[in-house]
């Protein structure tokens, strides 16, 4: 089940975290992996590593931001499986603030890459899926952006929640083609392994646990196969319960 052999996938901020553990998913699988990022040190390194295990990947470096950069990087390409997990504050530093305290300025990173990056690869593969009769898109968005939080980072949820609501309204309008079109709304992660500010932060979690980037790419997974072809339009909670739908 979920065999991705002959599938090419394009996973957006692979270079590191949740986006290197869908790209090992994916690649598991079978799938031809392009590891984007921003960063070619970090892309090409994910990359060396899927092929020293065996993998089928390569280094695909672009700005998700910039339009032009997508479309020449993706240009002659055919994508099967899009998975948009591009995000935060892209190439800047989120610092989190209340609102009230922000300019427009602060706002325009976490909006570029949670939302102008997705529509911006989302677009660029889309027709593409669309001629061929296959594809999968895949937003990795977060439950800042259904449920809201006030940690100060509302700029990030009103990304995240217009790239949750762009991608439903996509899958309804390509619901006939062939494409489907989901996201997986994140709930509290995991990158570092476990430390003890971890530990704290899992306590609050019904399952006791942080999500780690191989719950993220076991979902991706299932969602790029041929066997998940009648879910489309939904944003799925992966949070170890702490978000419920």
């Amino acid at each position: 089940m979920f065999e991705l052999t002959d599938r090419i996938a394009l996973i957006t901020g692979a270079g590191q975290g949740m986006g290197t553990g869908v790209a090992e998913a994916l690649a598991t699988q079978g799938a031809h992996v392009l590891v984007n990022d921003i960063e070619q040190g970090r892309a090409v390194g994910v990359a060396e590593q899927l092929r020293e295990a065996g993998h089928s990947a390569e280094s695909l470096v672009f700005d998700v931001t910039d339009l032009a950069e997508v479309q020449t990087a993706i240009a002659g390409r055919s994508i099967d499986i899009l998975v948009n997990n591009a995000g935060n504050a892209g190439a800047e530093q989120m610092q989190p603030r209340k609102f009230a305290d922000t300019t427009p300025a602060e706002w325009a990173a976490p909006l570029a890459v949670n939302l102008d990056g997705v529509m911006n690869c989302t677009h660029t593969v889309l027709p593409g899926m669309i001629d061929r009769g296959f594809g999968r898109v895949i937003g990795v968005v977060s439950g800042a952006g259904t449920q809201g939080v006030h940690i100060g980072v509302a700029a990030y949820s009103a990304g995240k929640a217009g790239a949750a609501g762009l991608l439903r309204s996509v899958a309804l309008e390509v619901a006939r083609t062939g494409v489907t079109v989901n996201s997986i709304a994140l709930g509290l992660m995991d990158n570092t392994g476990g430390t003890d500010v971890t530990s704290g932060l899992a306590k609050s979690i019904p399952t006791g646990r942080l999500g780690t980037p191989q719950d993220l790419g076991a979902l991706c997974a299932y969602l790029a196969s041929d066997e998940a072809s009648w879910m489309t339009a939904q944003t799925i909670p992966l949070a170890g319960g702490s978000i419920t739908s």
